[in-house]
């Protein structure tokens, strides 16, 4: 189904991950360590990454930056680490999901399904809302003709807001959707996204352009015109 890396030190576990993931149809490919790691991204491709944020040669947060200043490969960040404290700046390092120890290869596998047809899903255009341009394919935005400076995860709420002009999107449904965070998660993650996100539209909370918070409700994009 999907060629996956698998950065884990454990051998037991990178074991049985790989065979569970093989078993449904993955190819697997795996690397102990970080470094190496960041070499068979670079190299072969892959279409997902896995990776446990205890490496013994650099830990996982500080990989995943490297990653994303030379690759947007989906990553699901796979840790013992639990609670907002740990996963927090995980996922605004650009993680696209993550699941916490101990998780089955099934589980895994589940996770590896839904981030792979949220980032590969078709998109037949760029989506325009008032001065706003949004292109998925090309994955870049701009404002009346000036390039918006997003991370992964930034262009990802703005973009599933300006597929819904107009429509009151609420956290739990970012969460959802974007963070592909089915269950639980911080409300506190999508505010902080909504806050960098408003900086960049050159616009506050209390001064409001495009993004309108509806109080107690969520948020919605709009045309300010």
């Amino acid at each position: 189904m999907a060629d996956i890396l698998l950065i884990e030190d454990d051998v037991t576990i990178r074991t049985a991950l790989t065979r569970g993931l093989r078993e449904r149809g993955h190819a697997v490919s795996s690397s102990p360590t970080a470094l190496d790691g960041l070499r068979l991204a670079v190299q072969d491709r892959p279409d997902l990454i896995v990776l446990d944020l205890g490496l013994p040669d650099l830990d996982g947060k500080e990989l995943l930056r490297m990653l994303r200043a030379v690759s947007q490969v989906p990553v699901i960040v796979a840790t013992a680490r639990d609670g907002d404290a740990a996963m927090v700046p995980v996922l605004d390092a650009g993680a696209d999901d993550y699941v916490v120890k101990p998780y089955t290869a099934a589980q895994l596998d589940a996770r590896i399904r839904a981030v792979l047809r949220r980032t590969s899903s078709p998109q037949a255009a760029a989506l325009e809302v008032g001065g706003l341009v949004v292109d998925p394919r090309a994955r870049t935005a701009t404002l009346d003709g000036s390039a918006l400076d997003l991370t992964p995860r930034e262009f990802d709420v703005l973009h599933y807001l300006a597929a819904r002009p107009g429509e009151v999107v609420t956290r739990r449904e970012l969460l959802t959707e974007v963070w592909q965070v089915p269950y639980g998660g911080a409300d506190k993650t999508v505010d902080v996204h909504l806050s960098w996100l408003r900086r960049k539209l050159g616009e506050t909370a209390s001064s409001p352009r495009y993004l309108h918070t509806v109080r107690g409700v969520g948020v919605k994009l709009v045309d300010p015109s």
